[in-house]
């Protein structure tokens, strides 16, 4: 379902209003958000930080898309924990307490010879989307190749359809296109056109060292966009550190997009497990509050 709200002009609608929310895919929701500044100045690639209430954290999320004349952002959010549970319970015309970016770097964006390919993979199909069509728009050919586990958690296709000049699809269990993880669908795609000038993948960390480990022996540019443990988003924290090339770099100032061949994947998967006991808890408390007071669905 999706619900919509209009809202009267004047400094009350300029704060970050939800205007509208509709669920994508289990635990998968859209979120669009009035932020005319950031809606003006965003580029492909780049986040936000986002607070829902003066006692959240602060939570990293790309924009997926954006409309500077309406003056809103897109953002498309898988539920992982109490911040992002709370943010499915949030009434449209209500407001995020803050929210600050755009943040990161944007995608280097330039006209290619022969094609651009996009992976997107489950929720990653929500940060590909903007890079696909800022590629779009500088007259490269796209062609885009979606996955998911299931028919049910692949988002988004008529937007990428719309953002690429072809899109492959497939499942890991068959349901909805080939049967194939996304580097069988790279590697036939490789196989039957030639080498693409550069491919871009996003989504879960495995799936992106996989497709970095495809693109390796064939020599092609790859670019993986990292999402990492965040606190402040301005470098300060070093929570987001990776090793990049052997160097440290921070994905919040440094990215998030760096070269897949350099990416220590290990390294990175590790630290995103740090807190992985203290974030379950603190999960699980919530679901338990909201059961308690019958808003659990």
């Amino acid at each position: 379902m999706s619900c919509q709200v209009q809202l009267p002009s004047g400094p009350k609608s300029e704060q970050y209003t939800l205007l509208d929310k509709r669920q994508l895919a289990p635990k998968v929701t859209r979120y669009i958000v009035r932020a005319p500044e950031i809606a003006s100045s965003r580029k492909a690639g780049q986040f936000i930080m986002l607070r829902v209430d003066d006692r959240g954290e602060r939570i990293p999320l790309t924009i997926a898309d954006g409309d500077a004349v309406a003056g809103t952002i897109t953002l498309v959010v898988q539920e992982v924990g109490k911040s992002t549970s709370q943010m499915t319970q949030l009434a449209v015309g209500s407001g995020f307490h803050d929210l600050v970016g755009p943040l990161g770097s944007a995608t280097h964006v330039e006209k290619k010879p022969n094609y651009i390919v996009c992976v997107g993979g489950g929720i990653g199909i929500a940060p590909v989307h903007p890079i696909a069509q800022a590629h779009r728009a500088a007259g490269n050919k796209v062609i885009s190749i979606l996955g998911a586990r299931t028919k049910d958690l692949l988002i988004m296709e008529d937007e990428m359809r719309k953002a690429s000049d072809e899109v492959l699809l497939c499942t890991d269990d068959g349901t909805y296109g080939e049967k194939a993880l996304v580097t069988q669908v790279l590697e036939k795609l490789i196989a039957a056109r030639g080498k693409p000038d550069e491919v871009i993948a996003i989504g879960p960390p495995i799936m992106m060292k996989f497709v970095a480990k495809t693109t390796l022996p064939h020599g092609i540019p790859t670019q993986v966009s990292l999402n990492s443990v965040m606190i402040d988003g301005t470098g300060m924290c070093g929570g987001c550190r990776v090793t990049v090339g052997g160097k440290t770099k921070f994905v919040c100032v440094d990215g998030p997009e760096f070269d897949g061949h350099q990416v220590d994947f290990d390294e990175m998967m590790r630290r995103q497990r740090f807190y992985a006991d203290q974030e379950k808890i603190s999960y699980e408390r919530y679901l338990a509050g909201r059961a308690a007071e019958g808003g659990v669905k």
